[in-house]
């Protein structure tokens, strides 16, 4: 079975990685969707980055491909066939985010979402969290992927 796992991932963090890899150990096979537009910077790291940094953080993975998407999530489903979502929670705060959109994608599209917990070591990390320690000098090793630490030293120190 093909899901979607989609976000924004401006950066992808491990925590993300995790949710990738255990979604493909139970599906099969995943689509890391990255949502945005791709003619508008809107993030620390360009639509094209993003795509680069996750193919790069997966290429041990082959039943994990990344694509973008920057309408309805329920378009790029339908128009690919895909019948559920994959979305991770930190807390029962994504737990309420994530609830209305989940079930106005059932209704748009009959699109399913399943909800993996986020590993305990990461259910603090977020790409706005880590951004924000990056930017002041913190560590994030073990938060960020090895090239996308450097990425984000990178754009922020460079």
């Amino acid at each position: 079975m093909k899901v979607v796992c989609p976000g924004s991932f401006d950066p992808v963090t491990m925590g993300h990685l995790d949710i990738f890899r255990r979604a493909a150990d139970q599906f099969g096979e995943v689509v890391v969707l990255v949502t945005g537009n791709p003619n508008k910077q809107s993030g620390l790291f360009s639509l094209e980055e993003r795509m680069d940094l996750i193919r790069e953080c997966t290429a041990d993975h082959p039943h994990i491909t990344v694509d973008w998407w920057s309408g309805l999530l329920v378009d790029y489903t339908t128009k690919h066939g895909i019948t559920a979502l994959v979305k991770g929670l930190r807390s029962s705060l994504d737990y309420e985010y994530e609830l209305p959109m989940a079930q106005m994608n059932r209704r748009l599209s009959g699109v399913d979402t399943f909800f993996l917990f986020t590993d305990p070591q990461f259910g603090y990390v977020s790409s706005t969290l880590v951004k924000e320690v990056v930017k002041y000098g913190g560590d994030v090793s073990g938060l960020l992927p090895a090239p996308v630490a450097k990425a984000v030293e990178t754009k922020y120190h460079h």
